[in-house]
């Protein structure tokens, strides 16, 4: 038996997943969802910064377009910490295209002139 807390909403429902894989403890059908998937498949979305070359001691906000296998994290990290960009940065552009061959991009969220 495995219990969790519930991150797809800011209720934090507390769940246990038996060994037959049947959900008790969601309030809603996104935490069985959810309890399944940490079980079979964990993923995360990762959020970081990355260096902007131009402009002395600043970072750039960014993170995965989706989330990724739970055990590419750090090889992830890796990569995105030996990336840098210049100024000005747009929200949503591409720094890496599918990172680890993986459907998810690595892309600015914020706005640097």
């Amino acid at each position: 038996m495995k219990e969790f807390t519930c991150i797809v909403c800011p209720r934090g429902c507390s769940l246990t997943v038996d060994d037959e894989g049947n959900v008790s403890g969601n309030t809603c059908p996104r935490g069985k969802e959810y309890a399944i998937n940490e079980i079979t498949n964990p993923k995360r979305t990762i959020t970081t910064t990355i260096r902007v070359r131009n402009r002395e001691d600043t970072l750039v906000s960014v993170k995965t377009s989706e989330p990724i296998p739970k055990e590419l994290i750090f090889k992830a990290m890796e990569i995105i910490n030996s990336v840098s960009v210049e100024a000005p940065t747009r929200i949503g552009t591409v720094v890496i295209k599918n990172i680890l061959e993986t459907p998810a991009d690595v892309v600015i969220t914020k706005n640097i002139d």
